[in-house]
Parts: C-alpha cells; structure tokens; sequence
C-alpha cells in the first residue's frame, strides 16, 4: 500500500509508537514508583536518546515531575487532575458514593469500590474504618480478581465460560493463604453465585477478611462493592451484619434497576 502516512514530517507508525511509549512511561511509575531514566529505560526497553526527549517533554506538560537533582522521575500533578476529571465524571462512582457512605455507617469498617479489568480489580474508591486498626489499600491499586472478594463478586454474575477465561491456569499466591488451586476456586466462586455475595479470608492481605456483591446497575457486571475488616475484630455476629447489610444493598438496587429498565 505503500509508505505510511506522515503529518508534520512523521509517520503514522511513529507517532502511534511515541504514544504508546509514553503511556508505558505512565503505566510503569505507577506501578513500580519513581525510577531514574537508566532504571525507566532498562524496565521499559526504550532506547535512551527516544527516552529522553519523552520525559522531557512529559515534564514540560506536567505528567511527570523530578527530584532537586533532575535524575529521578515520579508522576507529576496532571496525572492528578486527570484522575479526578475521571471520577467526577464515571456514572458508576457516582451513583456509588451514596450506598458505600450507608454501608460503612452500618458497619463501621472499610468499604471499597472496584472494578474489573481483564483478571484484575483495580480499587475505584474507599470509606476508611471509624477504628483505628484498618486495612491497607489505597485507590487505584491493582489486584487479581481470584483473590479479592470484589473480584469473585463480579466473577460470580458472568457466564460460567466468561468467569473460565478470567480465571488463571496457573494461580499465583498473593498470601500464604491464597487459593492457588484453580478448581477449588472455581468452587467458590460458583457458591458465591448461588448464595449472591463473594468473601475471601486473608488471602489478599493478611489478617483480613473481605465480603463483596457485585453492583446491579454496573455494566456487564464489572463493579462491586466489600467490606474488609480485620479477623481479630471480627465477631459471628458482626460477619452476619456485614453479609445482610450487603445483600440488603444489593437486592434494593436491583429492584430500583429492574424498574428502570421496565
């Protein structure tokens, strides 16, 4: 067909490359943290000189930031107002907000809002405990789906061969006490199907036990809340208030969807 074609003297290819180098950049520091751009080059395989004129020029627009030295680089203050254009903006956190303010009332422990993308939950937003042992999770962090309350919560909605695809293989343990065989988890995450809410004890982050329902007016089934509180303050009767203030949430939604869509 021909040479690509060029705007401004580059190619289509090229200028397709340069933005995905620098999502890469992004996507990297956010995961990894702060890294000089020896570090940066070798995690990423880009070519130093290419590398270069990159965070430059994320610098210059604000996405990345340095230290005093001008060596080491971290994510600048436009990733932040992005992020909150983003949330000011999802539907889904929207509409969330409300119900996580009357479950954590209710509990008095930690509520999360995540959502499912490929096999991982990323935590979309967070109500701490009133007390002042609580779990640590921050939003925007990233966890597998098989190991998370949320996770079996939004696997349990699908179809079965959905939920198949989503499960690993091969299951890496993120605790000592992670599920790591794929049939048994297949199983639970089929009861949790059946009794219409997911948990999960210690095997995202120790000393923790979660309890999560997929949201009804989510779409595809890709949004859930939980709640994580700590084993040690975790009593029969609690976990039972936790489990009914869930399920109570959910059916009410899916009541007020059903309606909707009526």
């Amino acid at each position: 067909m021909g040479a690509d074609k060029t705007v401004n003297g580059s190619s289509a290819t090229s200028q397709v490359k340069s933005a995905a180098r620098v999502l890469d950049i992004l996507d990297d520091i956010a995961t990894h943290g702060e890294g000089t751009q020896l570090q940066l080059g070798t995690r990423l395989g880009i070519p130093k000189s290419s590398l270069h004129a990159l965070l430059r020029t994320m610098c210059a627009r604000g996405w990345l930031d340095t230290d005093q030295t001008g060596s080491i680089y971290r994510l600048g203050v436009h990733t932040l107002t992005v992020s909150s254009a983003y949330i000011d903006s999802d539907p889904v956190l929207t509409r969330a907000g409300a119900v996580m303010d009357e479950i954590a009332a209710a509990t008095e422990e930690t509520v999360h809002l995540g959502r499912l993308e490929g096999a991982e939950i990323i935590y979309t937003a967070k109500r701490e405990s009133k007390h002042p042992l609580r779990m640590y999770s921050a939003v925007g962090r990233r966890l597998p789906a098989y190991s998370t309350a949320l996770g079996r919560a939004m696997l349990a909605e699908m179809p079965e061969d959905v939920r198949d695809s989503l499960v690993p293989q091969q299951i890496k343990a993120i605790t000592t006490q992670t599920v790591t065989d794929r049939d048994a988890l297949l199983a639970i995450i089929d009861k949790a199907a059946r009794v219409g809410y997911a948990e999960e004890s210690e095997e995202s982050c120790l000393g923790v036990r979660c309890f999560g329902v997929a949201l009804p007016f989510s779409r595809r089934s890709v949004d859930a809340l939980s709640v994580a509180v700590p084993i040690s303050r975790l009593k029969h009767g609690q976990e039972d208030l936790i489990i009914e203030t869930l399920l109570s949430v959910k059916a009410r939604l899916s009541a007020m969807s059903d309606k909707l869509v009526g």
